[in-house]
This record gives structure tokens, sequence and C-alpha cells, in this order.
């Protein structure tokens, strides 16, 4: 922390003792809010930019389910057999499928771009089908883009297990076996994958709704800290309890609203699924907001800067999203990592999020992402309550 400048010491502290004795609570809500609305930096984080997120961000991933995915193949048998695979596997709707003359070929083509994957038929593939051996086909994907792997990976196994079934059915037949019986033990025990919260498996409805509840604690977290900077840099950021509650309230009542705007429009227009716990997420809202922008005004008072927060803080987003145990399993963090987290808002707000707002989630089913947002609270209002005490106290001394 820097000092203040010496000559500025005698008029903090006749404002400080100023502002101490009139700020009520209602009398500091509506100062902040026409603070607010004339900072135009500080009104762009804290209200437009969250709508804009909402309306763009999502937009990528609109089409939620990727398919036609471009794959090769290369046929080094040249049989019914292997014509039946690729036939299959070319009316896919997950693959578009172009043939290989080798393995080299379908190589350079993946590494320019032009497909993710491609399935490799050994000679002789047919022949050892008929013969009863056991015959593998080879099917290569490129593992830096998970979800076209997937597709990769997936089509080629569902034309392949088609044709196997195929198989399987006409030996029964053969052996005697009613076609219908031999259909039916192809595969004794069906299985039925029905995926539970996100039933189209797109890549949005898993992370936009998650992403959202960064963004927005990153909007309000930024534009608080900008707004206590400003203050401060004009020695008006010395309050009383009452006024530090009722700045909390006026700066999370925007993200409240902005959060509300989320869950009521963006999660609804783009079919995201939803449980429809609403009271359960507007109870989250009121107690992630203040949270959030309570340690914001830490933050501000720390960095003392209007433009150090979104130095500084504009690239703790990607971390704290990390940390959150949302992307990536928590437990496979460091444990230091696994500690600090649990100071980070988003640690326990998005996992609450999800599961109020997606899954339709209890409020005691999620009590403990309660529990740790409250006690962050605390934690935060509590510093927040030493550093003011540590600034009257460090102006007397100066002043005697």
């Amino acid at each position: 922390m820097s000092l203040p400048p010496k000559d500025h010491l005698s008029s903090t502290t006749s404002d400080s003792t100023k502002q101490s004795s009139t700020p009520s609570f209602l009398g500091s809500f509506l100062q902040t809010i026409k603070d607010i609305f004339s900072d135009k930096g500080v009104l762009l984080l804290l209200l437009i930019a969250p709508i804009i997120y909402g309306f763009f961000y999502p937009w990528p991933y609109s089409t939620e389910v990727v398919n036609h995915v471009p794959v090769g193949i290369i046929d080094n048998d040249n049989s019914n057999l292997t014509r039946t695979i690729v036939r299959y596997a070319s009316a896919s709707p997950q693959l578009d499928t172009q043939l290989f003359l080798n393995e080299q070929q379908a190589k350079e083509a993946m590494w320019s771009d032009e497909i993710a994957g491609y399935m490799v038929i050994p000679s002789g593939l047919e022949q050892q089908v008929l013969s009863g051996k056991a015959a593998n086909v080879s099917v290569l994907g490129n593992g830096g883009y998970f979800l076209l792997n997937k597709n990769v990976q997936m089509g080629f196994l569902k034309a392949v297990s088609t044709v196997s079934a195929g198989i399987e059915v006409k030996k029964n037949v053969a052996q005697g076996a009613y076609s219908a019986t031999a259909a039916a033990n192809t595969q004794a025990v069906p299985l039925v994958i029905i995926p539970l919260y996100n039933q189209t498996e797109g890549y949005g409805a898993y992370v936009v709704p998650a992403v959202s509840i960064l963004i927005l604690q990153q909007t309000l977290l930024i534009a608080t800290a900008m707004l206590i900077g400003t203050w401060y840099e004009q020695r008006r950021h010395a309050t009383s309890i009452r006024g530090w509650l009722g700045r909390i309230a006026a700066l999370s009542m925007f993200s409240f609203i902005i959060g509300c705007f989320y869950y009521g429009w963006t999660f609804e227009l783009h079919h995201y699924p939803r449980g429809q716990n609403m009271l359960g997420s507007l109870l989250f809202l009121l107690l992630f907001c203040p949270t959030v922008a309570t340690l914001g005004c830490v933050l501000g008072l720390w960095f003392r800067q209007r433009e150090r927060s979104m130095q500084i803080l504009i690239f703790s987003s990607l971390p704290m999203f990390f940390v959150s145990g949302y992307p990536w399993p928590a437990d496979q963090l460091p444990t230091v990592l696994q500690i600090i987290r649990w100071f980070v808002p988003t640690t326990p707000g998005i996992n609450t999020s999800v599961q109020l707002n997606q899954m339709g989630a209890s409020i005691s089913q999620v009590s403990t992402g309660f529990y740790a947002l409250a006690a962050l609270w605390v934690f935060y209002f509590a510093l927040l309550m030493w550093v003011r005490w540590h600034d009257a106290n460090k102006a007397l001394k100066t002043v005697s």
C-alpha cells in the first residue's frame, strides 16, 4: 500500500470526520447510486457490460451440438464388409467422410485441419471376420479439440458397432435361430443413455450458466473497486458502518438485477436446462452480490487508485474460473490452491447457482454453498471494518 501525500492529510481528516458524522444507510445508498450514474466507467462495467455479455457470450454456442465433423477413412481391405462400414459412417449425421489412399495423406490432412480424425481399416478384415477371428479397426482423433474428438470416436464407433451387430445376427440365423431372437441376443441388456440436466449434451448449456456467475462477479468486483478507488483519490472514502452497508446495498442492487436478467431471459432464450428453483436462485443472488461487493470495497481501499483495480482484476477471471471446481476437478488441484480457492466467491457461487437453477436442487441440498457465501461476507466485512479502523487511527496519529 502506498501512503497518502502529506499535504492532503489535514483535509483527509476533516473530510473523514465530516463523512463519518453525516452518512446514514439511505443517504449512503442514494449517494452511491448517484455516483454510479455520474461515472461512465463504473456504469459501463456494472450495468452495460453484463447486459452485452448476456446477448453475445452465448451466441457462438447457439448450435449446441457439433455435427458433420470432417473425417477421413483409409480402406485397405476394399471388401463388401468394409464398404458397408464406410457407407454406415457416411450416413452418420456426426461425420462428413472422405476417402484417403493411405494413412500419410490422412495425417497431412489432419495436420492442416482439413479433417478432425480418421479411421484405418486393415487389409484382410473381412476374411478375419468370416473365419471367426478377432478383428480391429483403428480410429485416431485430435485430442486438442475434445468435442470434435468425441464426435469422431462416437461416429465411427456407432458405424462399426452397427455392422458388427448385423454380422452377429446373420451368424445366429445361419445356426438356426429366429431372426428376431438373434437380433435381441446381440444386446441382451439394452444400453439406453439419458443425460440428466443437459439433455442435448451441448457445450453452451454446460458453460454459459457457470460463466455467467463469473461475469457477474468480475464486473461487480472491478466496478466496485474502481468506484472506491475514485472516492479514495477524492478523499471521500471514509464513512460509518451504516454508510458502508448502504454503499454495499446500492452496488449489489445492480448486479442482482443483472442476475435476474440472466436467469429470467438469457437462459430462457437459449433453452438452457432449468430446474425452476427460482426462489432459491433469488436467495442465492441476495447473498452472492453483497459478498462480491464487500470484497470489491476491500480491494478498492487496498488499491487506493481507480485504474489499479482494472489492471489487476482483469487478469483474474480465468484463474478464478479454473479453481472454482467447475471446469476441472477440485481434488486434482494442488493443496495450496484447494485452500485459496475458498476465499473466492465464485468457488461456492458457481456450483450453487448451477445446482439451483439448472438442476432444481432445494436450498437444503445446497446449504453448504450458502454457508460458505455467508462466511465469506462476514470475513470480508470484518476485513473492511478493520481497514476502516486502521485508516481512522492512522489519521488521528498524524494529526496528533
